[in-house]
């Protein structure tokens, strides 16, 4: 890479310098006003609100992206097994919903066919990757959604059955907190786990429920 004149006024300016040197030695970078455009976007997943809880009347419901990060931390502690990435989990976890920064948190009872909702969470999709520049990180992102939506690779299977999960087990909280009955939510998915391990847990979840 060429040298850059230290009397340039590039020194004068430090971000110059990381988006020169950056752009042209690594094909992962994103500039630092995408950067921050893109996360600026995303603030929208930690203000939203999951629509399933806001329509059961629940206080205080969590936001999009609280669901999200349960998520990551269950792929973060899950076991290991032959076939899994766990860190592709973690990191499909993070990606799954973030759609829903623009077109929000759109339920079965919106009466939204699956096929426009897809095209909508599409076009969002690819809108947020523009605006993080193109680049491997938004590709990354984008195969990592559409690997989900899919339903496609054993990661994807385990991250489906971690959305389930982290929403059973959040009707069972506000159950107990507030004294709600949620019974929809564990009906809607008993029976739809696609792993062991997501069966598994949520057993656990159900026989705790059945005690309380």
């Amino acid at each position: 890479m060429a040298s850059i004149n230290p009397n340039s006024s590039l020194y004068k300016n430090p971000t110059n310098i990381y988006d020169i040197a950056e752009s042209k030695m690594n094909p992962s970078f994103v500039a630092p006003s995408s950067a921050i455009d893109f996360l600026t976007l995303c603030n929208r997943l930690k203000t939203t609100k999951r629509a399933g809880w806001v329509k059961k009347d629940v206080k205080n419901p969590e936001s999009i992206s609280d669901h999200m990060y349960r998520m990551g931390l269950m792929a973060l502690i899950s076991s290991d097994f032959p076939g899994l990435n766990r860190d592709k989990c973690v990191k499909m976890a993070i990606v799954h919903d973030i759609a829903e920064a623009i077109v929000g948190d759109i339920t079965p009872c919106d009466g939204i066919s699956k096929e426009e909702k897809n095209r909508r969470e599409q076009e969002a999709l690819d809108h947020m990757c523009n605006v993080l520049g193109g680049g491997s990180r938004a590709q990354e992102i984008h195969d990592l959604w559409m690997e989900y939506e899919e339903n496609s690779s054993l990661e994807a299977k385990m991250v489906k059955d971690f959305d389930k999960i982290e929403m059973i087990l959040q009707a069972l909280e506000y159950e107990k907190e507030q004294g709600k009955n949620l019974e929809e939510f564990f009906a809607s998915t008993a029976g739809k786990f696609q792993t062991e391990m997501g069966k598994a847990w949520a057993s656990e979840i159900v026989s705790r429920r059945n005690k309380h």
